[in-house]
């Protein structure tokens, strides 16, 4: 429990530097350690997402289902990333997407109130605040960009550098889900990666 606070401390001055050590005090009271297991739901589509989750161990999914009863992952999230549908968490409206662990998770918790509580107390927390919702904005516009820009193949080998760690982790029908490409595709572009 208390080493899932401490990784969220170092993340938390990872990202704003500036936090003295009273300020940091304001977090280490008001963050809350959840456990959930392998296939539980952090966030469900139609709920309004209460916390923003750091994820101090473990690995989860984002995705919706579409109209067809698809399952769509638009994410993975592993330690050191935060769990969130970050345009719904902050104007309070329910999501349309599901948090999903994909294993055994850790999560630290700062409910929408004590975020609000924080920036009233030290405005320098506006400043974390902005810069996840920076970090989310890039990985949102990453993913849009990619299926604008990018062929399956280069989704894949994009996906093969950044995140080589999340390949044992992940289930290929997620991955494929994640990539939008049916399992023949994903099987035969990597057949022609092994033969270049």
């Amino acid at each position: 429990m208390q080493s899932g606070i401490e990784a969220y401390l170092q993340s938390v001055k990872a990202i704003c530097c500036d936090l003295t050590d009273d300020e940091l005090s304001y977090f280490v009271a008001k963050v809350t350690v959840q456990e959930l297991n392998k296939k539980d739901y952090f966030l469900e589509s139609g709920k309004i997402q209460k916390s923003i989750g750091f994820i101090a161990k473990g690995l989860v999914r984002s995705f919706f289902i579409d109209k067809d009863g698809n399952e769509i992952t638009v994410g993975f999230y592993p330690e050191g990333e935060y769990a969130t549908h970050y345009p719904a968490f902050i104007t309070r409206q329910p999501s349309k997407y599901f948090i999903q662990c994909l294993e055994p998770t850790t999560f630290v918790n700062l409910s929408f109130e004590d975020m609000q509580w924080m920036y009233s107390q030290a405005p320098i927390v506006e400043r974390y605040g902005r810069l996840i919702a920076e970090v989310v904005l890039k990985q949102q516009q990453s993913r849009i960009e990619s299926f604008i820009f990018q062929t399956a193949e280069e989704r894949y080998l994009d996906f093969t550098k950044k995140h080589a760690s999340l390949f044992n982790r992940i289930s290929l029908s997620h991955l494929c889900s994640f990539l939008g490409i049916e399992r023949q595709t994903l099987t035969r572009i990597r057949q022609k990666i092994a033969h270049k």
